[in-house]
């Protein structure tokens, strides 16, 4: 993996706060020529964050909103982690960092793949300022080649070895409804990782 440095005049240590950074962010038109609508990278970010959300990119809706998740998908994955929408939000609490920050666009099967540069450009240094996570949710096959890049070749056969990875990552299916039929074939995530993912979001949560 490849970091481009944005700002040729910062090293890569002694660069800009988070804050800083994510402002920086924020402004990045990096991806604008490949996009359908207007740059508006979306995420969340606090130094003192115990649990991420890498996802893939922002829907439709996240981009209208500016806030991540603010569709169906975040509704289930909500319910997944048994987390109310206010800590959900809470960006002391979680950090939300997708592969992408900008809505990629929408293709037949659904919407387009992230933008590679994002996470060339922007992922590892923005990592480096999330320090106390305990918890990381590998959500979606671009999350899975970044984050597990050994992990398998397909997402339910890296779901399915989701204890090999345990406790610190959880490697997670897209919650979009358009993998009802996914979740319908394996009935065992929401039986058996589900329950204990909970249980562990819910212990990081009690620290604080």
């Amino acid at each position: 993996m490849v970091t481009i440095d944005m700002n040729p005049g910062h090293s890569f240590m002694d660069g800009p706060d988070l804050e800083e950074l994510a402002a920086e962010i924020r402004q990045c038109r990096l991806c604008s020529p490949y996009l359908p609508l207007e740059p508006r990278p979306v995420l969340q970010v606090g130094a003192t964050a115990r649990i991420l959300v890498a996802s893939q990119a922002p829907g439709r809706k996240a981009h209208a909103s500016g806030r991540p998740f603010t569709d169906a998908s975040g509704e289930r994955l909500r319910a997944w982690l048994g987390m109310p929408r206010d800590v959900f939000y809470d960006r002391s609490q979680v950090a939300i960092v997708p592969m992408a920050f900008c809505y990629p666009g929408t293709g037949r099967a659904g919407d387009l793949p992230p933008r590679p540069e994002c996470a060339a450009a922007w992922r590892a240094r923005l990592l480096q300022y999330l320090p106390h996570l305990q918890l990381t949710l590998v959500i979606g096959q671009y999350a899975m080649a970044y984050h597990l890049p050994h992990a398998g070749k397909t997402v339910t056969d890296i779901v399915g070895n989701w204890r090999q990875y345990w406790p610190d990552t959880v490697p997670l299916p897209h919650p979009s409804p358009r993998n009802n039929l996914w979740l319908q074939r394996n009935p065992w995530f929401e039986a058996e990782l589900i329950p204990q993912l909970q249980q562990r979001v819910g212990a990081i949560l009690q620290q604080g």
